[in-house]
């Protein structure tokens, strides 16, 4: 299943990141499109502008389905939402595919922001979704995963686009649209794997088919303690409300794990990575490598980051995490992703990871506006501003991450009380809000 989640989850969104590192055949679409309906070519710079606003487009998008992911996967189910993703990342190929064939790059803006909006709801699903279907043992590997598919979406999308496999100008269209492949495998298969154990009793309050799910992800052992953490986190849950946004915001128990959660997610965009692959042409032309090795040196970025997200995992069994997030966020910007899973329990995540959502999305559009401007008066100077960044966020992480490994909801929750509330005594509860239960992640 964890692979199942990965090809249609994180993939996507890192694949999309790297397969529009390729302007040429796109902007010399653009012109001759103009050219054909107008008779008069684009000023360069407008062709930059539009340019950009491809690539950033894909931003707006994420942004938009980040918004709506929290409210309707508490309505309708992660699984449900992540099914209906698919779909639209297929009307997303389509509009791709035949770009070219109609003669209208709105098409592609069109189709970017589809993409956008689908990897906006997947990219929020993905981590919680896998999270709430491991072992407690399991769930900081299995969370580190989101980090090796979001990689391996990143080089999938360099390798493809080769002048030699996709990226010559007659195939451009349909490296576009490639990534429609992976959400029709996860449509097909997803059905036949079941709702994660905790949506199933928190939300549900289905005992029989929760434990029938456990059953069939985790084989027939003995899984009684990881049934009693569950347990505990459901007696929590109903004695407290699905805080919204803003009360999330507020609400001082969870003050620390949002300072947390902007600060990996801040650097998850300001690490210098994504600016690689959105203008990786402009970067490494900049520096004076001849324009026909750019895709390959791209290539040697992409696959580090993917050899790094894997070390990372690998890396899982060390006592001290935060040590790893340090390492994490210096060599693979993808893996901070995963800690959000585990420092926010089921009642608050959904409004976790809209903020998430709308973190890192918006983070992505306007670094995909701004970059080509900063590149330009600083020149390759530009990339000390995101090494500042880096060492900032490495120390914060460093310093006040507690360990989460082979701890419950709970556990972690009482580490990041004593960050909160600082030496007042403090109940290992969710807060003191009367016995209610509300699913809403409205702002």
């Amino acid at each position: 299943m964890i692979l199942v989640l990965g090809i249609g989850g994180s993939f996507p969104y890192g694949f999309h990141i790297s397969v529009i590192n390729y302007p040429s055949h796109i902007r010399k679409f653009i012109n001759e499109t103009w050219m054909e309906r107008h008779g008069s070519p684009l000023h360069p710079e407008t062709i930059m502008l539009l340019w950009s606003f491809i690539v950033s487009v894909y931003g707006i998008g994420g942004f938009l389905g980040s918004l709506c992911c929290g409210y309707l996967t508490t309505k309708y189910r992660k699984k449900k939402c992540q099914m209906f993703t698919n779909l639209i990342m297929l009307v997303a190929a389509l509009l791709m595919a035949f770009s070219k064939t109609a003669k209208s790059f709105e098409m592609i803006l069109a189709g970017r922001f589809l993409y956008g909006v689908g990897t906006g709801f997947s990219l929020n699903i993905h981590p919680q979704y896998v999270g709430e279907i491991s072992p407690k043992k399991l769930r900081g590997f299995t969370n580190s995963t989101v980090a090796v598919f979001l990689t391996l979406g990143k080089l999938t999308g360099q390798v493809v686009g080769l002048r030699e496999i996709l990226g010559s100008e007659a195939l451009w269209p349909w490296l576009l649209a490639s990534s429609g492949l992976s959400a029709l495998v996860q449509l097909v298969t997803l059905p036949f794997f079941p709702d994660s154990p905790s949506y199933l009793l928190i939300q549900k309050g289905n005992e029989e088919a929760f434990r029938k799910a456990i059953r069939k992800l985790w084989g027939e052992g003995d899984h009684q303690a990881e049934i009693d953490d569950i347990m505990k986190e459901k007696a929590a849950v109903t004695s407290t409300k699905t805080l919204r946004v803003l009360e999330v915001i507020k609400e001082r128990s969870l003050r620390w794990q949002l300072y947390i959660l902007v600060t990996v997610m801040t650097t998850l965009q300001l690490c210098g990575i994504n600016a690689i692959y959105f203008y990786s042409f402009e970067v490494f032309h900049t520096a004076k490598f001849e324009e026909y090795l750019i895709p390959y040196v791209s290539l040697g970025i992409g696959l580090c980051e993917c050899l790094s997200s894997i070390l990372c995992v690998s890396l899982f069994r060390l006592e001290n995490k935060s040590t790893l997030f340090v390492f994490c966020s210096s060599f693979s910007a993808g893996a901070t992703v995963s800690i959000m899973v585990e420092i926010f329990s089921q009642s608050f995540r959904p409004s976790a990871f809209l903020i998430v959502g709308c973190i890192n999305w918006m983070g992505l559009f306007v670094l995909g506006m701004i970059f080509p401007l900063i590149v330009d008066n600083l020149g390759p100077f530009c990339f000390l501003i995101f090494l500042g960044i880096l060492v900032l966020s490495a120390i914060f992480i460093y310093l006040y991450l507690p360990e989460t490994k082979g701890k419950s909801i709970m556990e972690i929750k009482a580490e990041f009380n004593k960050l909160n509330f600082g030496k007042k005594e403090i109940s290992v509860t969710e807060n003191n809000f009367p016995k209610e239960q509300l699913f809403c992640t409205k702002l």
